[in-house]
């Protein structure tokens, strides 16, 4: 079983596959498309997660080579759009980010291809965190506090904090993330509500309530926090527009820390400056991976804005080894595998 690894892994993790089973064969080729992959990503992407002049190895003859013989890959960020034409061998393809929507540029989506995310194994405590961050952020008016440092002044009648205890927020996504997000939010003292596509029986620690996304808009009716930790789908491209924002509970704030294209940019500055909501704090945005941020999101006072970078922390919990290996033993003895993306659901 030839294994092609298109990204990083230290001697641990190369063990940790070749473990799996005696046919394994792992090779490594980090870094060897990054000519490719510039030639045909945009240039603000390349910039952002590709080292600086990094150019690839080898010949295309030589990388074609590599993906002819290949039977699954284990692929990074960005990754080469043509792996299926060139991969006529193929049968999966396991990504390290936790996104689906990463792979729809790519000619693996909707093909006979298995694919599979790191959905859940990534530094979820983390972006748990930050998400509480964004929420104290503007609840105690450091969004306030940063305009009067810039200005050396302060204004002190607009400091008017909000308490997190028993104030309720909405999970948008309850899955490994919005898990970790209402666990941190309860013990505050929150109330925490959320959805999910497929609710169990069981709530989540921390919960009150979980319902499926059809209820959304009476959970925001009752929430004065809206976090979003859901995939980007069809369903989900702009779910949170005018009609959304506007159930929230006045002086609300919402983090999202999942895709940008979830909230309508438009709906969500028009709510901010009419002071229904009184913050966004956003580690993604519309077009992400192809430009910056626009000059309205940049300039917003009631919107903090990060290069997503809420997984990131000291401590790296990322574990996209570790749920490939579990992965490559399923496959491997032909049972059902972790997070394989659904063509139909979009994640």
């Amino acid at each position: 079983m030839k294994v092609l690894a298109l990204l990083e892994l230290s001697d641990t993790e190369q063990s940790s596959i070749l473990a799996v089973d005696p046919s394994v064969e792992l090779i490594m080729a980090p870094n060897h498309f990054d000519g490719e992959i510039r030639a045909t990503w945009p240039s603000f992407c390349c910039e952002s997660y590709l080292a600086p002049k990094a150019e690839g190895y080898g010949t295309r003859k030589e990388r074609d080579e590599l993906l002819v013989d290949a039977e699954v890959i284990f692929g990074g960020w960005p990754y080469p759009l043509d792996l299926r034409r060139r991969s006529p061998n193929l049968r999966w393809f396991h990504q390290q980010p936790a996104g689906a929507n990463n792979l729809l540029k790519s000619d693996l989506w909707q093909t006979d291809v298995i694919v599979t995310t790191s959905r859940g194994f990534g530094n979820s405590l983390a972006i748990a965190e930050y998400a509480m961050a964004g929420l104290l952020h503007f609840s105690k008016c450091f969004h306030i506090a940063e305009k009067d440092c810039a200005d050396q002044n302060f204004n002190k009648p607009s400091y008017e904090s909000i308490l997190l205890r028993n104030k309720t927020l909405c999970v948008i996504g309850a899955g490994g993330i919005g898990a970790k997000v209402g666990q941190l939010a309860h013990s505050f003292g929150m109330n925490v509500v959320g959805t999910r596509r497929s609710p169990s029986t069981t709530l989540p620690s921390g919960f009150s309530e979980l319902r499926d996304p059809s209820g959304l808009p009476d959970l925001l009716c009752q929430s004065n926090f809206v976090v979003i930790c859901c995939q980007l789908t069809r369903e989900t491209n702009q779910m949170i527009n005018k009609h959304a924002l506007n159930l929230i509970k006045p002086g609300g704030v919402i983090i999202n820390i999942a895709r940008g294209e979830i909230i309508d940019e438009d709906a969500l500055i028009s709510a901010l400056d009419q002071g229904h909501l009184r913050g966004a704090a956003l580690d993604c945005y519309v077009g992400e991976f192809e430009h910056p941020p626009s000059p309205k999101l940049w300039k917003h006072p009631n919107i903090l804005i990060t290069p997503h970078c809420s997984g990131k922390a000291d401590v790296n919990k990322r574990r996209h080894t570790e749920v490939f290996c579990k992965n490559l033993k399923a496959f491997l003895s032909g049972k059902p595998m972790l997070n394989q993306i659904d063509w139909a659901a979009g994640y």
